[in-house]
Order: C-alpha cells, then sequence, then structure tokens
C-alpha cells in the first residue's frame, strides 16, 4: 500500500493535534482586572486577614468576580478596570504597613486547564498596554561614587598598617593623601603600590601623593555601574510583579525598560528613578559640633544635618552599607512607629557585630542617601540638575552588640518604610538614572492593536481558505484543515513557552501562514502534475508528497536560516518576529506534510480503488 500511514503515526499527529488544542485554549479566555496584596514584612497574610479583606470590598460596594487567598498572597479579581482602581485605593488606606497593594491583570485561565500547566501568552507593551522607559544612566556620578569609595579604602588600608596622614581628600583631578612626614610617606607608598595597583600613583607634592583612575578602571567602572543597574532595575521591576518585562542596554548608558500591563504609571516611574541607600556610621561624640559648624571639622569626621536641619557630627568610616543588606521588610516597632527590618550579609553582619560590641553605650546613626536627577528648562535650554541628598534618619545609642537582624526606625510614615524595604531588598542604583523618553501606551489602544492584529490574521486565513477551497477542492479543504492545526500548533508552543506576542509576532503569525499554505500547494500542484503524466490516483498522491519535499524543505531551510539571522542579530520587535516566523516554519513542516498526509491517506489511502481525485 502506497497511501498508508502506520498506526504510531496516526496516533502522533492526533495526539500533536490534542496537545495543541489544550495548549492554545487559554489565549481564548482572556484576563481579568486584579489586586493582588502581599505582606509588606516577613509574616505572610493570614486567612483572617484575607477573610477581612474580601468582607471590605463587598461592603464598599465593588463587585468581586473571584477573591483568591494562597501561600499567604491574594488576589481580588473584578469585572472591569474602574472597580479594580477604586479597590485598589480603598485597599491601600486600609492595609497601610501591612500589606502591598498592586494592580495586576490576573488570566482567566480556567482551573482545570491550570492544573495541566496551560497558560495563555503574555502580551507585549503594544498589545497590552504599558509604559516605556528610556533610562540615561549619570556616568560621571557612576566615576565619583568610585573615587570615594577608592577613598574610604584608601584610609582604612592606612589605619591597619599603622601609617600617619593628614588627609584623603577628593580633588578634581583625583584622590589626593597628605602624609605626616617622609617615614609615612614611605610606609604609604608601599601600601598604595600593594593594595591599589590599578590606580596611577603619582607625587604631587613634599609627602603627597595623587592617585587617578586610569581609562581602563573608568571604562570597566561605566560598564559595571550599567549592568548592576539593570540588575538592580529588574530586581525593582519583579517587586511590581509585572509579566515578561522587557529590561535592556541600549548603547552604553542607557537602558530601555518597557513594563507591558502597568497601570500605576506614576509609581512604577518613582520606584525605577530613585537611587536610594542607607550607611550606619558611629556617632563623634569626641569632638565639639559646634567647631564644626564653624568650619573646623575633624580629621576623620564628616558633617552632616538630621531630618529636623539640626547639624550632627558622624565618623567618616562607614560601617555598612545598603550593597551588603541581603533582605529588608517594613513593619511597626514596639512603639508602634514604622520601621524596617534589615537582614545582612556575612560579611556585613561581623563588621557590625565587631563594632556594636566594642561602641556599646555610644551613639550610631543611620544615613539615608538619595540621589535626584531632573531636567529643568532655563533659559528655553534644558538643563541636568544633579543632586545627592544626605540626610541622618535615625541615631540610637547601642544597648548591645548586634549583627545580622536589626531594625531602623526614624522613618516618618509606613509608606516611606515600605518604599525604603522596597529599594534595599531590590539594591541600590550603582549610578542616578534620569528618564530620557516616556511613552505610555494605553489599555484602550493595546485593544486596537490586538483588534486589528487579530482582524489581519482572520481575514488572511478565510481569503487563504476560500482560495484552497475554491481551487483545489477536496484536496484544498485538506490544505485548510492543516493551515488551522499549523496556527493553533504555534498558539500552544508561543504559549507553552511563556512568549511575549507584539505586533511583530503578530505579523510573523501572518507570514507563517502564507508559508504554511505555500507547502501544501507545492504538493497539490506536483500531485496535479502527475495526473495530467497518467499516473494513477493513488501513484499520483504518493509521486506528488514524495516531489514535493526537498522543494518545501529547501525553501522552509532558507526562510528558517534568515529568520535564525534576524533573531542573532537584531533586537527587540525584530527578535519577537524571528521567534514567531523560525517556531511557524517548524509546525508548517509538520502541519503540511504529516497532517495533510495522513487525511489524505484516510479519504484516499489503503486498499480504496479511487478513480477520480477531487483535486
Amino acid at each position: 500500500m502506497q497511501n498508508y500511514f502506520p498506526l504510531w503515526k496516526n496516533i502522533l499527529v492526533l495526539t500533536v493535534l490534542v496537545f495543541g488544542i489544550i495548549y492554545a485554549l487559554p489565549n481564548v479566555y482572556g484576563n481579568d482586572p486584579a489586586v493582588q496584596l502581599a505582606s509588606s514584612n516577613a509574616t505572610p497574610l493570614q486567612q483572617s486577614q484575607a477573610d477581612e479583606i474580601a468582607a471590605s470590598i463587598k461592603n464598599a460596594g465593588y463587585p468581586l468576580k473571584a477573591f483568591e487567598f494562597q501561600d499567604g498572597k491574594i488576589l481580588a479579581r473584578f469585572n472591569n478596570t474602574d472597580d479594580q482602581m477604586k479597590a485598589a485605593d480603598m485597599l491601600s488606606n486600609k492595609m497601610s504597613g501591612r500589606a502591598t497593594v498592586a494592580l495586576n491583570l490576573a488570566p482567566a485561565t480556567p482551573a482545570w486547564l491550570t492544573a495541566l500547566g496551560a497558560k495563555p501568552m503574555y502580551l507585549g507593551l503594544d498589545l497590552r498596554g504599558g509604559v516605556h522607559f528610556t533610562l540615561e544612566v549619570d556616568m560621571d556620578t557612576a566615576v565619583k561614587q568610585a573615587e570615594e569609595r577608592y577613598g574610604n579604602d584608601i584610609r582604612g588600608a592606612f589605619r591597619e598598617a599603622k601609617v600617619r596622614y593628614q588627609s584623603v581628600s577628593k580633588e578634581a583631578n583625583g584622590i589626593k593623601v597628605v602624609l605626616a612626614d617622609e617615614e609615612n610617606r614611605v610606609a604609604a607608598a608601599a601600601v598604595l603600590n600593594k593594595d591599589f595597583r590599578n590606580l596611577d600613583l603619582s607625587e604631587s607634592g613634599t609627602n603627597e601623593f595623587l592617585l587617578t583612575l586610569p581609562e581602563r578602571e573608568i571604562f570597566a567602572i561605566k560598564k559595571s555601574a550599567l549592568e548592576q543597574n539593570i540588575t538592580t532595575l529588574r530586581n525593582r521591576v519583579n517587586e511590581l510583579g509585572v509579566a515578561e518585562p522587557v529590561i535592556q542596554q541600549q548603547g552604553t548608558s542607557r537602558i530601555v525598560v518597557q513594563l507591558p500591563g502597568v497601570q500605576d504609571t506614576a509609581h512604577a516611574k518613582e520606584l525605577l528613578g530613585t537611587t536610594a541607600t542607607l550607611e550606619y556610621r558611629l556617632v563623634d561624640v569626641e569632638n565639639d559640633v559646634n567647631a564644626a559648624v564653624a568650619g573646623h571639622v575633624p580629621v576623620g569626621s564628616r558633617l552632616y544635618k538630621d531630618k529636623n536641619g539640626a547639624p550632627i557630627l558622624l565618623k567618616r568610616s562607614v560601617i555598612v552599607t545598603g550593597d551588603q543588606i541581603t533582605d529588608a521588610s517594613s513593619g511597626m516597632d514596639q512603639d508602634g512607629q514604622a520601621a524596617v527590618f534589615i537582614t545582612l550579609d556575612g560579611a556585613g553582619a561581623k563588621k557590625m557585630g565587631k563594632l556594636t560590641q566594642e561602641n556599646i553605650g555610644k551613639p550610631m546613626a543611620v544615613v539615608f542617601i538619595e540621589y535626584k536627577s531632573e531636567t529643568r528648562l532655563i533659559n528655553g535650554q534644558k538643563v541636568q540638575h544633579k543632586e545627592k541628598i544626605e540626610k541622618v534618619i535615625s541615631v540610637a545609642t547601642i544597648r548591645d552588640s548586634f549583627s545580622k537582624r536589626f531594625q531602623t526606625t526614624g522613618l516618618d510614615s509606613p509608606q516611606e518604610a515600605r518604599n525604603l524595604a522596597l529599594l534595599l531588598r531590590a539594591g541600590a542604583l550603582a549610578a542616578p538614572v534620569e528618564i530620557a523618553e516616556e511613552r505610555t501606551v494605553g489599555p484602550s489602544l493595546g485593544q486596537e492593536n490586538i483588534d486589528q492584529g487579530m482582524m489581519s490574521i482572520v481575514v488572511g486565513f478565510l481569503v487563504v481558505v476560500a482560495f484552497m477551497a475554491i481551487y483545489y477542492r477536496g484536496f484544498g479543504l485538506i490544505a485548510n484543515f492543516a493551515l488551522l492545526f499549523n496556527l493553533v500548533l504555534l498558539t500552544a508552543i508561543l504559549s507553552l513557552l511563556q512568549a511575549t506576542l507584539t505586533l511583530p509576532g503578530m505579523a510573523g503569525i501572518v507570514l507563517t501562514l502564507g508559508m504554511a499554505v505555500d507547502a501544501n500547494v507545492l504538493i497539490n500542484e506536483r500531485i496535479r502534475e502527475e495526473v495530467r503524466n497518467g499516473q494513477s490516483p493513488q501513484a499520483s498522491i504518493f509521486l506528488g508528497y514524495e516531489k514535493a519535499f526537498a522543494t518545501i524543505l529547501d525553501s522552509n531551510i532558507t526562510t528558517l536560516l534568515v529568520a535564525l539571522l534576524l533573531f542573532g542579530f537584531g533586537t527587540g520587535p525584530v527578535k519577537g518576529f524571528a521567534v514567531v516566523l523560525c517556531l511557524g516554519i517548524l509546525t508548517s513542516m509538520f502541519t503540511a506534510i504529516s497532517g495533510s498526509r495522513m487525511l489524505v491517506n484516510w479519504f484516499y489511502g489503503g486498499d480504496r480503488r479511487v478513480e477520480k481525485l477531487s483535486i
């Protein structure tokens, strides 16, 4: 028998078809406007709190579509975005200090599909709506911060080596080191040449050194700042609960951030652009703060101001910094005041434990550091204004030794504590960023793009279906089944991979439809040619598929190579288009050759005596 599939091959094709239908189905159900709540401290939300929140929503008159409580988190689904936004505002006020409230779009996939691991595709910014930011990283500040860190490291190295120095100061052209005498100059040179070989060292005067950053070090600092900022922004975006965000480098100093589905754009903008960290320093109680205000700041100390503007003198050496914080959560202390509960890494905990043990009874200050960057219009010109804000938010006496876990108080509100905890959890930005470009795609425009994209797919599909049915008759209908099979299978694979569908991706689907039907056209034309050459119907089918295969393989491989090149060298939308096209080529090969052949074998193959083909 020429046109016959063994049982296993029929089962394989049907299994793939059922698989495609199941995993493509979630895309039919869409998303529900939802509000997500999670605990703002280490203790997850309890069932009693979930019941209280559900009752509050109902009492406020906002109809719930569904209410889910799992793993200490709450997801409240609503029928429309209006109820969602109003309920979120109400819950933010009610749960202040106890839970974080975030707007979300939750998939409306039935439970039986979710149990099978079936999920809908994510929709890109152009389809779902959301915000697009282009962030400019302040590289000059990154270099200045690196010089400040080197200055602190040099002071620490001198103290360990017992080198007496008059000052280690940041100058316009580098770090200036002034030694006490010739003996200490020699000792300092030995320390600097041993521990700071990556800096250029030169003598700038009697018992004076100047350390400058070489070009290779500046390049490494800028590269590291960009990479760390990307990692930090990704962590912060994860805190927002955004599905499939796009965070990628653009050029040497810019970062592109796309947040599909984000509705609270103001909060996202504030969160991404804020550079905040903490420093823990000992208070200088040996020297007079009034003398420091008058201009006589002692060596090894710095003058700060607290939140009320009062001067306070702190030790220049830092105990621990924000980059040594591994976890932070907000909550209330024993006096009912807003607090942030801090967990340090091993090195930070060791240093904090040692310093607190040695300084019991002395005051320690918490310095909040924030970098702000904004563009102002001055005399018709855009001028970038940068500001570093440092303020002492808390001063407390060390009553006992502590190391890994402790709390920081002195915050103005629970909201400030939540924001600070989130920023510390996500990590501090290595350098300030300014939003150079901002675009918002509204949900209505996103829906319009979806409607137009779907219209193009449907119209393209129907035109092809009509042409194939009229021109190739019975074999055209079989080709149409293969085409539908291909569309379902491609959707299922994209959903299973949790790919992000964009407008270029939709264009890739439309092109895939053309590529898929092209294979069936080649097969049908070869069958018709064999019929015209006088072959029997069974032989025409067999030879048609055999001879068309090489041509189909050749055309699809060349297209696949182009798609792989697009994926390798393209970015953003081009890469998305290439992914859909690659997958579409593979699925169209399977459905056009195996799917349609199975049906042809069912209708014409085996022992059937066929007088004429409907082609």
